[in-house]
């Protein structure tokens, strides 16, 4: 990574509350052609979420603890906070004197643009505003957000956006948090109804539907020079499993998570 740092833009992607079963079934049915055809391998890796929900894991990913591999350990991290003693920092890691990844990032020169989508980013208050406030430069907006059907093309076109803006020289660390995977996400689904609620189908519906947008933001953040990119859930969530509903609780569906990180070469 202090070979990409600095060289190359960053993309984080975040694709909230999505479960590793449903990613890696989607990958082998070929259900999802533009993700899986930067996966190595096309295959999504297993790994471990460093977090039960939002909040917590975006400020472990945050810290630079991105999902650890679902393998005995220690794992060297991509990025790490200077830290006497820790195991998991390498000479391949890149080691930042910040108390965060993000303005580690930004005192190495890069401009960081956080796109949010759920509630945790949405700045109508304090919770809401400690994450993206991070960020030198945030975006949210209702059609962003949990309710909205069509809330990833948007967030890409605000990407798109920011890419088009930003100057050519500097580099760019842009993050998006992909929300229409969380609850709700039944309008994903065509005959599904808001009665019915979410269920794993939807859960596999929703995403199909960033599959289908997804490529317009590795376009546009390979548009300039190469990017690193980095692809993963937070957390995964439950629909039933074992008796259980939802994510924030220690579930096997809500601890797996799906991840992968490329290259996306210059288009230009």
């Amino acid at each position: 990574m202090n070979e990409v740092v600095g060289h190359d833009d960053l993309l984080l992607l975040t694709l909230d509350t999505l479960r590793y079963d449903v990613a890696v079934e989607l990958a082998e049915a070929g259900r999802i052609p533009h993700l899986a055809r930067h996966l190595p391998g096309g295959a999504w890796e297993k790994r471990h979420a460093p977090g039960s929900f939002t909040y917590a894991s975006h400020q472990a990913m945050f810290a630079g603890f991105l999902p650890t591999p679902a393998t005995p350990g220690p794992h060297a991290r991509l990025f790490a906070a200077r830290f006497a003693g820790s195991e998991t920092t390498a000479g391949r890691t890149y080691v930042f004197d910040t108390p965060d990844l993000v303005s580690g990032l930004a005192a190495a020169g890069y401009r960081t643009v956080c796109v949010g989508g759920v509630g945790f980013f949405n700045r109508q208050g304090a919770l809401g505003n400690v994450l993206p406030g991070l960020f030198q430069e945030s975006h949210w907006e209702p059609e962003f957000g949990v309710a909205s059907p069509t809330s990833f093309e948007a967030q890409v076109a605000r990407a798109e956006r920011v890419v088009a803006e930003h100057p050519h020289e500097q580099r760019l660390f842009l993050f998006v948090n992909a929300a229409a995977l969380h609850q709700p996400n039944w309008f994903h689904l065509p005959g599904a109804t808001r009665a019915a609620g979410d269920t794993r189908e939807t859960h596999a519906a929703a995403l199909e539907y960033i599959d289908r947008h997804v490529g317009r933001l590795f376009a546009a953040m390979s548009a300039r020079r190469r990017c690193f990119a980095m692809v993963c859930s937070d957390h995964g969530t439950t629909y039933g499993d074992d008796g259980y509903t939802g994510h924030r609780l220690g579930h096997e569906a809500v601890w797996t998570v799906p991840y992968a990180h490329f290259f996306l070469e210059p288009t230009a």
